[in-house]
């Protein structure tokens, strides 16, 4: 992998971490037009530039994250389906499920339509209108939508965003407290990958997996921003429009 690879990808992380469209997804696809070779050291900079686009929420959320230690401990709850599924599975995800394009393209189409139905059928509530307001046992089942996520292509962000608003929770709430499940869910994901592989990566290895972080985390500020913005006025519909159009693109000019 390249500096200038590691700086695409970066961006593309940034842009699309908290967006419904899967930023695994993506990143394997990326690799795949790339020709970066399908590596243990590709697979921990896929999990660790996720971290870097994390760090943002960091910034922007760092009230609620530090001073508020009652969202703390529903954050915390909502983390538990996926740190236990994450352990049980971490060799399937990191030996087979992050080298399959076609579990990607498969899972960008099917959760593509599956988010048009869902805003079809959905309608606004007024429920919980901050993030404190999301019970002990609703921040559980949102941490079991988002454990569907494993599986790359999914999006953990859309995940948690449909699952919170099947149970009434109002759009930004969910939106917002998607992002600070977030944190734990890839700081834990990639300090278990780095305990796991750095012994084997060079410094070079390193030097390009910071590059990777810092500009994933720059990108990512914006990116928050904008989607809290994007979300007052519209729905999900379009990026379910684009998750079924990438994979379909992808399928005919790069895979046949």
């Amino acid at each position: 992998m390249t500096i200038i690879q590691s700086i695409i990808l970066g961006i593309l992380e940034g842009i699309t971490e908290f967006l419904p469209i899967s930023s695994t997804g993506h990143l394997i696809l990326a690799n795949k037009i790339f020709g970066i070779v399908d590596e243990s050291f590709t697979k921990s900079f896929t999990i660790a530039i996720q971290f870097g686009a994390i760090l943002a929420v960091v910034v922007l959320y760092w009230q609620k994250i530090f001073l508020n230690k009652n969202l703390f401990k529903k954050v915390l709850v909502a983390f538990l389906p996926t740190a236990v599924l994450g352990f049980l599975f971490y060799k399937i995800l990191k030996q087979f499920l992050l080298e399959s394009t076609t579990i990607v393209l498969w899972s960008l189409i099917i959760g593509g339509v599956a988010l048009i139905i869902f805003e079809l059928w959905y309608k606004k509530q007024d429920k919980d209108l901050h993030t404190e307001n999301i019970t002990y046992k609703k921040s559980f089942f949102i941490g079991v939508f988002q454990s569907l996520a494993i599986i790359p292509g999914i999006s953990r962000a859309a995940s948690t965003i449909v699952g919170g608003l099947l149970m009434g929770i109002k759009r930004q709430t969910i939106v917002e407290f998607s992002f600070l499940l977030a944190v734990p869910t890839m700081a834990a994901a990639t300090a278990y990958d780095l305990y796991k592989s750095a012994g084997n990566f060079s410094f070079d290895n390193f030097y390009i997996l910071a590059i990777g972080f810092i500009v994933s985390f720059g990108v990512a500020v914006f990116a928050i921003k904008w989607l809290l913005k994007f979300i007052q006025n519209h729905t999900f519909i379009s990026f379910g429009a684009y998750r079924i159009v990438v994979a379909m693109l992808f399928w005919m000019l790069i895979v046949r």
